[in-house]
């Protein structure tokens, strides 16, 4: 990364704006030098503890400072208006996913930062995951075999903080993004079952199928209703399991026993021989912030004009999943996919 120092500024201080401006001030080459929220508390708690500037509305901000990139954490819903606030004063954004309420939203926010030159990228923040890199740079190498089968859990109590959106919007994307980071294929069809439990206007639960390209078998578990936050992605090959656990930022691999015994395929007749688990490691991994690692590479983005790591195409690519799973929940019939054309 150049020499320059970005000047950097938080749109949203909810839970994840705020770890985005905590991250701000402390990462080398960047200075925090304003926030921005409709709650004054939350301004001046964000604001007043590292003396910096703190605006109640967002467009006054992008007027009064001079800002090289801003990071947008507000609730979906207002993503549009304060996206294409940031764009059209030519600040490089980072949008928290999703990109948007709708793909036809999306749609226009890729637009208007390519026709502008305005670099923009989606918090996709478990690519950054220490962990799931991990991961995939063993599955690339063949660890496993072929792929089989991708099982994503993101379960836990309701967020309060959520109301414009449901579950399948709000966390399905980042497993629909990581199923794709990880097979390096696209969705091309789904069925999906929903449930509304909660008093809310939205679902908020989906057990969710897809069906990848390549013949990859994805499965979503994802709610609002569990009384523990589970972050765990499992992927099955003909070699064994590798499994994620997100939050801890731990690798683990199970082998394929049938594997490790018979190279030569004989799967019936290892079956004979009674079940038994294969060999469990537990891989060291440097648990190094995703959060730091997503912002870092956003950075150099807007330095160096590196590709931003999560692009346009990718957050729309997960959004059109994602509402043709709550389609195929509201019709009971398998959906078959068409992506967005890339820009």
């Amino acid at each position: 990364m150049s020499d320059t120092i970005l000047r950097a500024g938080v749109i949203g201080l909810g839970a994840m704006g705020a770890h985005h401006a905590r991250v701000y001030a402390e990462m080398p080459g960047v200075e925090l030098v304003a926030v921005c929220d409709a709650d004054g508390a939350r301004v001046a708690q964000g604001a007043g503890e590292r003396g910096i500037r703190g605006y109640s509305d967002a467009r006054a901000m992008l007027d009064g400072e001079r800002l090289d990139l801003v990071s947008i954490a507000v609730p979906t819903r207002a993503h549009l208006d304060v996206a294409l606030d940031a764009i059209a004063r030519g600040v490089a954004l980072l949008i928290e996913k999703p990109l948007a309420a709708t793909l036809d939203e999306g749609a226009r926010l890729r637009a208007a930062a390519a026709a502008a030159g305005v670099p923009m990228t989606v918090g996709h923040i478990e690519r950054f995951n220490p962990a799931v890199l991990a991961m995939k740079a063993r599955v690339q190498a063949g660890e496993l075999g072929r792929v089989l089968q991708v099982h994503a859990r993101r379960v836990g109590p309701f967020p309060r903080r959520v109301r414009d959106v449901g579950v399948v919007l709000d966390l399905a994307p980042h497993d629909i993004d990581l199923m794709r980071f990880i097979t390096g294929s696209e969705v091309t069809r789904v069925q999906a079952e929903t449930e509304q439990r909660i008093n809310t206007d939205h679902e908020d639960m989906l057990s969710g199928l897809l069906r990848f390209a390549n013949g990859v078998v994805g499965v979503l578990d994802v709610n609002w209703l569990t009384p523990t936050k589970i972050r765990e992605l499992a992927v099955l090959g003909s070699r064994g399991m590798f499994i994620v656990d997100e939050l801890a930022r731990e690798l683990t691999f199970f082998e394929n026993d049938f594997h490790a015994r018979d190279q030569q395929g004989d799967w019936a007749a290892h079956h004979l021989k009674g079940v038994s688990e294969g060999r469990r490691t537990s891989i060291v991994i440097d648990k190094r912030e995703p959060l730091r690692a997503e912002l870092e590479a956003f950075a150099r983005t807007v330095a160096d004009g590196a590709p931003p790591a999560v692009t346009a195409d990718d957050a729309l690519a997960a959004m059109a999943v994602a509402e043709a799973l709550v389609r195929a929940a509201e019709t009971h019939a398998a959906i078959e996919l068409v992506q967005p054309a890339p820009a």
